[in-house]
């Protein structure tokens, strides 16, 4: 995955500034709309990859759907996590930035800059 993507969600204030932040920098990522078009559990594996995280990590835990399939539970497996967040896409965090073959999360939006002075 070496093109320059944001995982955007544009009703977010921290992917709105981080893509703001992007623009400032010259650089003009093609957005990825996750909510309208959620990524496949091979995507989410190749970004997981590129972000050096678990699956757990890329959980948003305040969601209503967090807590409705169960996910606290600690022995599920990163598959089951995966699966979870193909198909109920608000449980990803955003945004996730994408560049030069890295990743990482925009919390907060000045990390999106960390992929550019590398």
């Amino acid at each position: 995955m070496n093109r320059t993507l944001l995982y955007h969600n544009p009703r977010c204030s921290k992917s709105r500034a981080a893509l703001d932040l992007l623009a400032a920098h010259g650089i003009q990522p093609q957005l990825v709309p996750y909510l309208q078009q959620p990524p496949s559990a091979a995507a989410l594996r190749e970004l997981l990859a590129l972000l050096g995280l678990p699956a757990r990590a890329l959980l948003r835990t305040g969601e209503a759907e967090y807590a409705a399939l169960g996910l606290a539970d600690a022995s599920l497996a990163d598959e089951a996590l995966i699966a979870a967040m193909a198909a109920h896409p608000r449980l990803i965090e955003r945004p996730i930035f994408v560049h030069a073959g890295r990743a990482t999360i925009g919390r907060p939006p000045e990390r999106v800059l960390e992929l550019l002075d590398r």
